[in-house]
């Protein structure tokens, strides 16, 4: 793989990192950079860091920096992933995120691109953009998390105005307690066996009867939620895609999901770990200089692997592309590599809490890689995903498949 700029690539990164150069300040790597305070527990900094995530995310936009590969008829600049890849690249080296909007704009942005109407499309795909509202994603349940097809929450019409009533529970739902909206998937039809009956909403978080409960993780923050929805009525024109064909609406998601996830990770890339060996002083133990070289690798083949399915993406040529179990789980070991290193760089200091580095940030990275093990499914998951749908291995048995959802055995 040849990662040196074509000239028009070049030419593309001067004017990156001429508005950068504008518009942020170098990275440290170290409690100085306000863009690694999405870790933060105190609720002041907290907030303060979505707020300025929110402006940089409108900067961005109207500045004409955001939406690269999105097409132009939905605010985008209709670019290649080559050229998000060059802009994520040299972003990495200031102080600057947009944080979760940018989550949220690769599960929503794709799917209402390619399911959702044309006022949907008018009504949400701008906002998102520009970061001006924020969503979350309503879809794990208690009793339905790998196996998110056994969803449990109902939504019935109501045949006099035409709304739909929906009543269940949610969790493991990322910055429900912050979202204006949610795209949610309900039951509509229990009749019909669990991949299908199944419908996709947007929903607006202030409806009535919505209840979000934040979950307060070890590291002393509630970066997820329980939502309860009881009797919460949606509007019919908020349906995206067909009636009972939100299976197929809900994959395109899922496809968005595992790729997001895989390109996550700015608050903890190769520049912080390395500033933190240097801080350390572990630059010079050989040992130590390896399992560097191992994380530099890793940020590498990650940048390789984004780029090939991207380009697959935007290019049609499908047969290139990377399946996405497959970047979800290297990115999760890449994840775990960099924050062992970094607990063992910080050597007794890691045993700390708050009297650590940045009010205890690699502490917090450390415990967040089991969250990142499980979110977007299990490893475990992906893991048969890739031997079913890219092996061609046989299906794990179910005996459930073409069962109707009522007659199933469900805990």
């Amino acid at each position: 793989m040849d990662f040196e700029d074509t000239p028009e690539l070049a030419t593309f990164r001067a004017e990156v990192v001429a508005f950068l150069d504008e518009h942020a300040g170098p990275k440290h790597g170290d409690d100085r950079d306000w863009s690694r305070n999405g870790a933060a527990t105190d609720p002041v900094v907290a907030e303060d860091y979505r707020r300025r995530c929110r402006e940089w995310q409108q900067l961005l936009t109207d500045h004409g920096w955001a939406g690269l590969t999105w097409p132009e008829r939905f605010g985008g600049r209709g670019l290649s992933p080559a050229h998000q890849m060059v802009f994520n690249q040299e972003l990495g080296r200031y102080d600057a995120t947009a944080g979760f909007i940018t989550a949220a704009q690769a599960l929503v942005g794709p799917t209402l691109m390619q399911h959702g109407t044309p006022d949907q499309q008018e009504r949400y795909l701008h906002p998102l953009l520009r970061g001006d509202e924020w969503w979350c994603q309503l879809f794990s349940e208690p009793g339905a998390g790998s196996d998110l097809a056994a969803l449990a929450t109902r939504a019935e019409q109501d045949p006099a105005t035409g709304e739909w009533v929906v009543n269940g529970q949610k969790v493991w739902t990322s910055n429900a307690q912050h979202a204006d909206f949610g795209i949610l998937v309900a039951r509509t039809d229990p009749s019909a066996p669990k991949h299908h009956g199944l419908t996709y909403f947007v929903v607006d978080m202030r409806t009535p009867g919505i209840e979000v409960r934040p979950l307060v993780q070890a590291q002393g923050v509630a970066h997820f939620n329980e939502v309860f929805l009881s009797d919460v009525r949606i509007p019919a024109e908020n349906v995206v895609g067909e009636v009972g064909d939100g299976w197929k609406v809900t994959r395109t998601t899922l496809r968005s999901e595992s790729s997001m996830i895989s390109g996550a990770g700015q608050a903890t890339t190769f520049a912080n770990v390395l500033a933190l060996a240097r801080r350390c002083g572990g630059t010079g133990d050989p040992v130590l200089r390896q399992r560097l070289a191992r994380v530099y690798t890793d940020e590498l083949v990650l940048r390789w692997m984004g780029w090939r399915t991207q380009t697959a993406v935007m290019t049609g040529r499908y047969e290139l592309a990377l399946h996405g179990s497959l970047l979800k789980n290297f990115f999760t070991g890449a994840f775990a590599r960099r924050v062992d290193l970094a607990m063992d760089l910080e050597g007794a200091e890691g045993m700390l809490w708050h009297e650590a580095e940045g009010d205890g940030f690699w502490q917090y990275q450390f415990l967040n890689q089991f969250a990142s093990r499980i979110g977007g499914g299990t490893e475990e998951v992906h893991r048969n995903n890739l031997g079913e749908q890219a092996l061609g291995l046989p299906r794990e048995p179910a005996v459930d498949r073409d069962v109707p959802w009522n007659e199933t055995r469900r805990s």
